[in-house]
């Protein structure tokens, strides 16, 4: 494999040259590079061998892997995670992570709580710069198809929700039936296509993301890792943390960030999404939806 032709000299150029590169990358760097952009703010504040004990790779890894990307050596690649630090006055947010590995509470509704909290701190610097460049996108697309399946059917289908009750051009892609094909077929270049999936990623979440690609339509990934399947080629990447002590992951802040993505596209859109959306809670009323007291 060929060392990039010079290093990015940022944090947001280094993202996009290791998912250019991911797929092709050995096994050994995918693992160290996917650990570094889903833990940017650790990075700069940890050492390389506290690092490699959480990414599980040996500390050479990454003085080999910052050579592949074209730097001299791992001091200038750590340095765009300060820079990026820095400029972000809540990246510090990772270390709330820690509070989930508790292990001297047996108060497991606690540590659930806990938890939550957790993944909302932890997200929200990894995900707020992204999430306005992804309502732009949905303003401009001609129709939205919305996508997520198994555990993350539940924040596809809020996404779904929220927006169908101001904008009436959105599908909720199923996928029930066999019916998968059909639904793809719908996708256009002029469309935009979200795509909620996280680890251990459906092969159906990952269909739907080739598809927009195909179609040339603009795809919005809501997921766990810059380098998931649905991730690499995504034109947004807004990511979440779903730790949990639970046997099942955590869903807080990818409904936060659902959440989140809508009340952009109103703020964004103003008056027209609010007219909509008081049309549409009138419409409700009117036809029995709500028991009223």
């Amino acid at each position: 494999m060929s060392k990039a032709a010079r290093p990015p000299s940022s944090f947001s150029e280094l993202e996009a040259l290791i998912r250019e590169r991911f797929i092709d990358m050995r096994p050994q760097f995918q693992a160290g590079a996917a650990f570094l952009l889903d833990n940017p703010g650790e990075v700069a504040v940890s050492t390389m061998r506290a690092l490699s004990q959480k990414a599980q790779v040996q500390p050479s890894t990454f003085v080999r892997l910052a050579q592949h990307l074209g730097f001299a050596g791992w001091a200038e690649l750590r340095a765009l995670f300060v820079e990026r630090l820095a400029g972000e006055p809540k990246a510090y947010a990772f270390k709330a992570k820690s509070i989930v590995r508790r292990s001297n509470s047996d108060k497991l509704v606690a540590e659930l709580f806990t938890a939550q909290r957790a993944n909302l701190d932890a997200s929200e610097p990894k995900s707020a710069d992204r999430m306005l460049g992804a309502a732009r996108a949905l303003l401009k697309a001609h129709h939205v198809h919305i996508a997520g399946f198994r555990a993350a059917f539940s924040i596809s289908f809020l996404l779904h929700y929220l927006y169908r009750l101001f904008r009436t051009s959105v599908s909720l892609v199923r996928g029930s039936e066999g019916s998968i094909e059909l639904e793809l077929r719908a996708i256009a270049a002029h469309d935009a296509v979200i795509v909620v999936s996280f680890a251990p990623y459906s092969t159906e979440a990952v269909r739907v993301a080739e598809a927009a690609k195909q179609a040339g339509a603009k795809l919005i990934a809501l997921t766990d890792s810059a380098v998931a399947p649905i991730a690499l080629k995504a034109d947004h990447c807004i990511l979440f943390s779903h730790e949990s002590p639970s046997f099942f992951p955590s869903m807080a802040a990818a409904t936060a960030i659902a959440e989140s993505l809508i009340e952009l596209v109103i703020s964004i859109d103003d008056e027209h999404a609010v007219r909509r959306l008081e049309l549409a809670e009138s419409d409700l009323h009117s036809t029995g939806a709500y028991i009223v007291r």
